[in-house]
């Protein structure tokens, strides 16, 4: 695994081919640059809140076959979210599933996404024109259960999202299916509503893509991520073959 490039708003994990698959994960880190304090408590920062938990160690695994690249964002999802549009309250969330983000009231909000948000944008736009893959693959993940709705329970294994172009998400559940999983049609999010990636990047564009959803504690662990970058990786293969 070779990090190409890394800056304080994102990393670039193996090498981009026209042609082949790019992962992008938004929420792959949990890192708080120096002079950044959000004032909670550091074991908030190692949950679902402060970071899609799994993503980066199957992100970085993925990248490691041949084909495959990765680009994550290199800062926590509280500092900037870049699965945002720039407009909305949550790029900097004052509140994340119930719990107040004092480091982020009351700040110069321009400057924060002039450091981070558009540095991460500007890069991705221009790796998908420099080096246009066959399929850009989405990864995400989500807590079997939010603080702030425990009567809420997210049973399933991972969930797909899309909007108006659900070709890749389609095959991608079918594959995931057949291997014995459940999968939720647009939960636990809707790519209809959620959707910043999808308009920003691919159907407004017209890109091939696999959005997914797998819900954190089945890839909390490096043996979780390796089952998952070897499984992902065939089935990113397979759509990207069938989407041609």
């Amino acid at each position: 695994m070779q990090t190409l490039i890394e800056t304080e708003s994102y990393r670039l994990v193996g090498t981009p081919r026209f042609g082949g698959i790019l992962v992008v994960a938004d929420h792959a880190s949990n890192r708080v640059p120096d002079g950044l304090g959000l004032g909670i408590a550091p074991e908030r920062m190692e949950e679902h809140i402060a970071l899609d938990i799994g993503v980066a160690g199957i992100a970085e695994r993925m990248a490691e076959r041949e084909g495959t690249a990765a680009f994550l964002c290199n800062v926590s999802r509280l500092v900037c979210d870049t699965n945002r549009t720039a407009g909305e309250p949550a790029v900097i969330p004052e509140v994340s599933d119930g719990y107040p983000i004092p480091g982020n009231q009351g700040i110069d909000r321009a400057a924060r996404l002039d450091r981070f948000y558009h540095p991460y944008h500007a890069r991705l736009t221009a790796l998908l024109d420099e080096a246009p893959p066959q399929l850009i693959f989405v990864l995400h993940s989500f807590t079997p259960q939010m603080a702030s709705k425990p009567d809420e329970q997210r049973p399933w294994h991972c969930g797909v999202l899309y909007d108006a172009d659900d070709r890749g998400a389609r095959l991608g559940t079918r594959l995931l299916e057949e291997e014995g999983f459940v999968v939720g049609d647009q939960e636990p999010y809707s790519g209809k509503i959620y959707k910043a990636t999808i308009e920003r990047y691919l159907e407004s564009e017209a890109r091939p893509y696999f959005y997914l959803e797998v819900r954190q504690d089945l890839i909390a662990t490096a043996q979780g991520q390796e089952e998952w970058a070897e499984r992902l990786t065939r089935i990113c293969n397979r759509i990207a073959l069938e989407i041609a």
